[in-house]
């Protein structure tokens, strides 16, 4: 009865969410702010991530294909689909529910403690609109831009991997990586990516906005919040893949 509870009560916030906005403009300001803490902010350690883990899957392939019947431009094939299937698309938003997620949901939820939403709805304000939603526009919008430069940024960590180690021939590496690419894998990244930013950015601003107690509760609700939206990107992940792939 509890999970029906919390999906009714979500359903509820997500009507009060995408309501008719009161003045666009006020919500033009709100989606600059957001995409400069939310998106701009996260762009530094999907780099960072990215560029290792380009390069570690490039050697793991490499590693696990020494054999005289594996051609060596298939090192470069891996890489390519492994981070344009899985890595950049859902370890990276498993990565944003943890940066971003936890962000949204103790901001929300130290309004709520604090009474701060309470004076907008005195206001007359939809505080649910006025605050998830330039949220839930923001990452939807950008975290595809995260995703194309996580793809990129792993290729040249892959690229660097192979110019430093010699594991296998350059000239290999770059054909493998062009062979055989199917350009709907990127398509598939970012409509993946779409579903997921929805995902965080809702269900961190529920577990936010029906915060109560002090610190300790807001605390508690920004876990929960990377915890909950990890575990329904993974969900959804599989579903995407078999209406996307299958």
């Amino acid at each position: 009865m509890n999970t029906f509870f919390h999906a009714g009560r979500y359903y509820i916030l997500l009507t009060k969410i995408f309501a008719k906005p009161e003045k666009f403009s006020v919500y033009r300001k709100l989606l600059l702010r957001e995409i400069d803490m939310l998106i701009i902010n996260s762009i530094g350690i999907i780099v960072l991530i990215s560029i290792f883990m380009g390069a570690a899957i490039t050697l793991q392939t490499a590693y696990n294909f020494e054999t005289p019947f594996i051609p060596k431009y298939y090192i470069g094939l891996g890489a390519r689909d492994t981070l344009l299937l899985e890595f950049s698309s859902t370890i990276v938003s498993l990565i944003l529910a943890g940066r971003v997620g936890s962000s949204i949901a103790s901001e929300i939820g130290t309004m709520r403690v604090t009474e701060q939403i309470d004076a907008l709805e005195i206001m007359g304000v939809n505080s649910a609109a006025f605050l998830v939603l330039p949220k839930v526009v923001a990452t939807m919008i950008f975290n595809p831009l995260l995703s194309i430069i996580s793809m990129f940024v792993g290729l040249i960590g892959g690229y660097l991997a192979v110019l430093l180690t010699g594991i296998i021939s350059m000239t290999d590496y770059i054909y493998g990586i062009q062979y055989a690419f199917i350009p709907f894998y990127i398509t598939y990244s970012l409509i993946k990516m779409v579903v997921f930013a929805f995902l965080i950015a809702t269900v961190s601003a529920y577990q936010g906005y029906y915060t109560s107690g002090g610190a300790l509760e807001v605390g508690r609700s920004s876990t929960k919040a990377v915890v909950y939206s990890s575990v329904l990107i993974l969900l959804a992940n599989i579903l995407l893949t078999q209406l996307l792939l299958a």
